[in-house]
C-alpha cells in the first residue's frame, strides 16, 4: 500500500485509479499550466505553446480513442472537492458561520515531489520513474474525519464497503438539527414579546 513522506498508508495500492481529469485541463483540452505557471518549467511551457498550449496526455489519449495515462505528465495534479467520503459516502453538512471542524476532509494519496500545486519541474517522468520512491503528482479524495483517521491508522482502505460510522452520523445530525432551527420563521412579535 503507497506511504505518506511520514510513513504512514494512505489507503490505496495505486492512487491513479482513484484520480480523477487533471486540475490543470481547461474545457477547451488546453494546459492552465503551462500558462499560468510557465515560469516553474519553461521547457514544459515552450513545448506546449509550441502546440497551442494543448495538454499533452488528453491530446494524445484522444487521438488513440484511449483514456488518457495521467501518470505521463510531469505536471498532474488532481483534488477531489467531492461532498461525501470516497469510503463511506457521508454527506458533508455546511457549518454555516460557525467554526466548527468540517465533517469532510482532504485526504493525500500522492504528494507533490516539489512544492505545492503539483509543480514537478525535477522529475525526469512525471510518474516516479526516475530513480526515486517518491510519489510525484497531488492527488487527494474526500474523507470524512473518522474514515481519514482509520486509513492512516495503517488498516482501513479507500475502496472498503464501509457504512458511515455512528458518530459521523451523529455530527451530520446534529448540524442538520442546527440548520432546521435557524431556517424557522416567527414574527418580531414573537421574538420580543415582552410577557
Amino acid at each position: 500500500m503507497e506511504k505518506t513522506p511520514r510513513g504512514t498508508a494512505v489507503g490505496v495500492d495505486d492512487p491513479y485509479d482513484h484520480a480523477g481529469v487533471c486540475d490543470h485541463l481547461t474545457g477547451e483540452g488546453r494546459c492552465r499550466y503551462a500558462i499560468e505557471h510557465a515560469e516553474a518549467d519553461p521547457e514544459f511551457a515552450r513545448e506546449r505553446a509550441r502546440e497551442g498550449y494543448a495538454c499533452p496526455v488528453a491530446a494524445d489519449a484522444e487521438a488513440a480513442g484511449e483514456e488518457p495515462r495521467w501518470a505521463d505528465c510531469p505536471h498532474y495534479r488532481f483534488r477531489a472537492d467531492d461532498r461525501e467520503c470516497a469510503r463511506c459516502g457521508l454527506a458533508e453538512r455546511p457549518a454555516g458561520l460557525s467554526e466548527e471542524r468540517p465533517l469532510l476532509e482532504e485526504h493525500h494519496l500522492s504528494y507533490a515531489r516539489s512544492g505545492s500545486g503539483g509543480t514537478n519541474a525535477d522529475a525526469t517522468d512525471g510518474n516516479g520513474d526516475d530513480g526515486t520512491d517518491d510519489p510525484s503528482h497531488e492527488i487527494t479524495v474526500s474523507l470524512c474525519r473518522w474514515c481519514h483517521a482509520k486509513v492512516h491508522g495503517s488498516w482501513a482502505r479507500i475502496d472498503d464497503d464501509a457504512s458511515p460510522p455512528t458518530e459521523a452520523v451523529a455530527a451530520r445530525e446534529e448540524r442538520r438539527g442546527k440548520e432546521m432551527a435557524e431556517g424557522e420563521f416567527s414574527t418580531a412579535a414573537e421574538r420580543y414579546d415582552s410577557d
